[in-house]
């Protein structure tokens, strides 16, 4: 009897004619992307929750006069590993081969590892312990993302790729939302809030990789493996013109989001003058309003962006929302201000994160090797780059302008601004 699963058929026998790549269609295709808007829900709520709330409430404990450089610090160290990380993951991903196919084992075992180094994270006492044992979960969680990211390129024809940007897009904005909720609801217990996004992230990933099966890769054409040339194809793809812009456009963009969401907790004890109770219950309740807009925005975004064919100004004019939610703060330097803040936020990036992933599989360099993991790699790092320079900039400028909070804002819309620029040269995507 066949050990290929009804999946694996289902990507032997769909073609993309736009594309010639094998896709998912009928149930098969709702399923996987149900699947990827909670497992990217609890991804991105993990990630919030963590580097939100919790790793600032447990660093601020330590010493709270210099919370903001060493948040700085500990970010830069963690995601200078993750963006090294997310690209050799991905690469390695698409030479794995295995009866599971070439994701899946990535997805499994990165979120178990991960899984246990961030429960470690909640028992360690130090800054020192805590930096070496968020990176360990990092790392792990970083290897898998890549991997998880994929499954869109791999596994959805061109035509139906806004709708699983969507899908992946609600689920990671509205984890953002959720993320930010249960953590600040739950900063008073940190060994059961950690242990909560942990036991998460391992029972949806295991239970992602086992519903969707993937087709095996044991039969796939294996390259042999090349050091040089391994590295130097880390290089190849940002020769290419729509890549190189779609990596700066996304670049910018989260350069800016970066500045705000990583000192969110802050922004709200010195900027608007609220109690340390006060703010981590304060961005749960501002999370719960950019739930509501995200999910629609997400949704609608990814779905309109299918039917009109068009990606970039769907890009385009989400950025510049993004750029205005900054704005309000300034504008309004009260919770009214953070509230409006809140809501076009959610307008303005759940559509940026839905049509910005169908975009960018969709100027990844055509390969005869099957390079997707690797190149959405290193499309990630575009993200990670600006976790690694966003908070010590962050810490530069308010040291530079006497902790005022207003300049991180102005920095904010600057970069998303630019940003919403960057997409517009790219050729090969309307």
């Amino acid at each position: 009897m066949s050990d290929i699963s009804p999946a694996s058929r289902l990507v032997e026998t769909n073609f993309d004619p736009a594309s010639g790549t094998p896709y998912v269609a009928g149930s098969q295709k709702w399923t996987l992307l149900i699947s990827l808007l909670i497992n990217n829900f609890v991804l991105l709520a993990l990630y919030v929750g963590v580097l939100g709330v919790l790793l600032p409430n447990q660093i601020a404990a330590l010493d709270p006069e210099n919370k903001a450089n060493n948040l700085a610090i500990v970010f830069a160290i963690t995601s200078i590993f993750s963006t090294l990380t997310t690209p050799i993951a991905g690469a390695l991903s698409d030479r794995t081969r295995s009866r599971w196919g070439r994701r899946s084992p990535w997805i499994a075992i990165g979120a178990l590892i991960g899984a246990a180094a961030l429960f470690g994270v909640s028992l360690m006492t130090s800054l020192v312990s805590i930096t070496v044992i968020w990176v360990m979960a990092a790392v792990a969680l970083n290897s898998m993302q890549p991997a998880l990211t994929t499954v869109v390129a791999d596994r959805f024809s061109e035509s139906n790729r806004g709708l699983a940007g969507g899908f992946v897009g609600a689920g990671m904005t509205a984890g953002v939302a959720a993320g930010a909720v249960v953590a600040g609801r739950m900063a008073g217990d940190i060994v059961a809030a950690y242990g909560l996004f942990a036991i998460a992230i391992a029972v949806t990933c295991l239970a992602f990789v086992l519903i969707n099966r993937e087709a095996p890769s044991v039969a796939m054409k294996s390259e042999k493996f090349d050091f040089v040339s391994f590295l130097n194809g880390f290089w190849r793809p940002l020769k290419s013109h729509d890549f190189a812009w779609a990596f700066a456009g996304r670049f910018a963009i989260y350069m800016g989001y970066q500045a705000i969401a990583t000192y969110l907790l802050y922004i709200l004890q010195d900027y608007i003058k609220l109690s340390n109770e006060e703010a981590n219950i304060s961005i749960g309740n501002l999370s719960s309003v950019t739930f509501v807009f995200v999910v629609v925005s997400s949704l609608l975004g990814g779905y309109l962006s299918d039917k009109c064919n068009r990606r970039k100004p769907f890009v385009f004019f989400a950025s510049l929302i993004m750029a205005l939610a900054m704005l309000m703060p300034l504008w309004m330097p009260n919770m009214n201000g953070m509230y409006v803040y809140a809501a076009l936020i959610g307008i303005g990036y759940g559509a940026f994160m839905s049509i910005d992933l169908a975009l960018m599989t969709q100027v990844l360099p055509k390969t005869a090797q099957g390079e997707a993991g690797k190149d959405l790699g290193v499309l990630t790092t575009a993200i990670n780059i600006p976790q690694i320079i966003s908070p010590p900039m962050a810490a530069v400028l308010l040291g530079m302008f006497g902790h005022d909070y207003k300049v991180l804002f102005i920095a904010a819309v600057i970069f998303v601004g630019l940003g919403s620029f960057f997409v517009l040269p790219i050729r090969s995507v309307k």
